[in-house]
């Protein structure tokens, strides 16, 4: 069984806004933040990635293009179905919801591959602030590292070699 990671570092990358440098089991990987760098004052829509520290809430993933072994983190599977509320007024704003859905959503199942494999986080989770924010993943980045929406994206090869050890136990801090 994998060496189980119970903590994870974000912090920016020097010179960088939207790039950040995750410290894992004495390792550091270059990774995607979103657009608006960390800030303490997350807000919908804002592209920032909020700064704080979160456990992970579970994962999801699209088996016909991800493939593991052994996972700790509760997994669901992502269909052409599968979505997550972005609504602040919404009562199912910052949950997953099941498409079509009438209010403003992400479609989990993207051509893109950024959500082949998404970590959850727990970032207005319980409680939920109504415009305070939803859809913090961990997920995959895009060539070149380009900024998110507010997420954190890693490289493939580095998130697959990470899911093993993770688990909801896993706390990730994000600091300047």
């Amino acid at each position: 069984m994998p060496v189980t990671i119970s903590y994870i570092s974000v912090k920016k990358r020097p010179g960088h806004v939207s790039q950040g440098l995750l410290t894992v089991g004495g390792r550091t990987h270059v990774c995607a933040l979103g657009r608006g760098g960390i800030k303490a004052l997350k807000r919908e829509g804002d592209g920032a990635t909020p700064l704080g520290r979160m456990r992970l809430a579970g994962a999801w993933f699209r088996p016909d293009h991800v493939q593991f072994r052994i996972a700790r983190l509760g997994l669901a599977r992502i269909t052409a179905t599968s979505g997550w509320c972005d609504a602040p007024d919404d009562r199912r704003y910052n949950r997953p919801v099941d498409l079509p859905y009438p209010a403003s959503h992400e479609t989990m199942k993207r051509a893109d591959g950024l959500y082949d494999l998404v970590i959850v986080l727990d970032f207005n989770l319980m409680p939920r602030r109504r415009g305070g924010g939803s859809a913090i993943f961990m997920h995959l980045a895009r060539p070149g590292l380009t900024p998110t929406e507010g997420c954190v994206a890693l490289p493939a090869h580095v998130l697959m070699r990470m899911l093993p050890g993770l688990s909801g136990r896993t706390v990730l801090t994000f600091g300047y």
